[in-house]
């Protein structure tokens, strides 16, 4: 059920008669994180709309007194979360999802859903094989103990640093850390794990669909989380579809580049592949 705050944002949307624009965070954020993008498209002429994951703390202080709410969350119960917000919609939106997040709005996409899509360092849907070094030391802190299947796991600076802020400064790592990271369900990690093993996987994405839209990946040159290899996999299977898809490289940025001082180079990518088709 959406929350009163996202059931008024998807209100203001539709009174607003604008296109929305649908935000999908991943791991270790919260919907906040989109707050600079949210205002930029808004400026744009779009209806800015960031939902939460179920159960999502309204604040990083409020993420951190209580992480077990971010407990037991798995990839599906988060795309059903945000198709039902999607629903409430009368127009049918643009979705921009990073990481995790970026696999729900490619799941999402799959399921006709969006207008038009862009999925920056997505999380690996079922069949993307490739498994680069620097995704599993990323990953580590959670998969490296199955117990955390079931757990909130929090990243310590030193983990964080790693997984996102590597392409920056230590002043700015550490401003990124104390400012966006919040606790994050070890369960999604474990389903895109074993992806490739599971039929059933709830990682799995409709790249067919003749109603996904078009959809740009974007990926971060130096992402240790979510590298090149993993990225160019997802466009290769998703260009067979007949809507356009397209792929860009960003210079010099990590996984952190949604949120970092260079964010703004990100998100003019996002916004103008979201007005050729909007």
């Amino acid at each position: 059920m959406p929350t009163n705050r996202e059931l008024t944002a998807v209100e203001r949307a539709n009174t607003s008669g604008r296109t929305p624009v649908v935000f999908v965070h991943g791991l270790w954020l919260l919907p906040s994180s989109w707050d600079r993008w949210a205002a930029l498209f808004e400026e744009a002429g779009y209806a800015a709309v960031a939902p939460g994951w179920p159960d999502d703390p309204e604040t990083v202080t409020d993420a951190h007194a209580h992480p077990e709410t971010f407990a037991g969350k798995g990839v599906a119960e988060v795309a059903d979360h945000f198709a039902e917000v999607i629903g409430r919609l009368e127009r049918k939106p643009a979705i921009v999802g990073h990481s995790f997040g970026g696999l729900i709005t490619q799941i999402l996409a799959g399921r006709g859903l969006s207008a038009v899509s862009v999925a920056i360092d997505p999380a690996p849907f079922q069949g993307v094989l490739p498994l680069p070094i620097s995704s599993l030391r990323s990953a580590a802190p959670v998969l490296g103990n199955p117990a955390n299947y079931h757990r909130a796991v929090p990243l310590t600076y030193e983990q964080f640093r790693y997984a996102f802020a590597n392409a920056v400064a230590e002043a700015e790592a550490r401003e990124l850390y104390e400012t966006f990271a919040v606790p994050a369900p070890g369960e999604p990690l474990f389903q895109a794990a074993v992806a490739n093993f599971n039929p059933w996987s709830e990682t799995k994405v409709d790249t067919g669909n003749p109603d996904r839209g078009p959809l740009l990946l974007i990926s971060g040159e130096k992402d240790h989380t979510v590298p090149w290899a993993l990225t160019n996999a997802a466009y290769k299977k998703q260009a067979r579809n007949e809507a356009v898809t397209e792929i860009v490289e960003i210079p010099g940025r990590g996984h952190a580049l949604t949120i970092d001082s260079g964010w703004r180079e990100v998100a003019d990518t996002a916004l103008q592949f979201i007005q050729r088709f909007s």
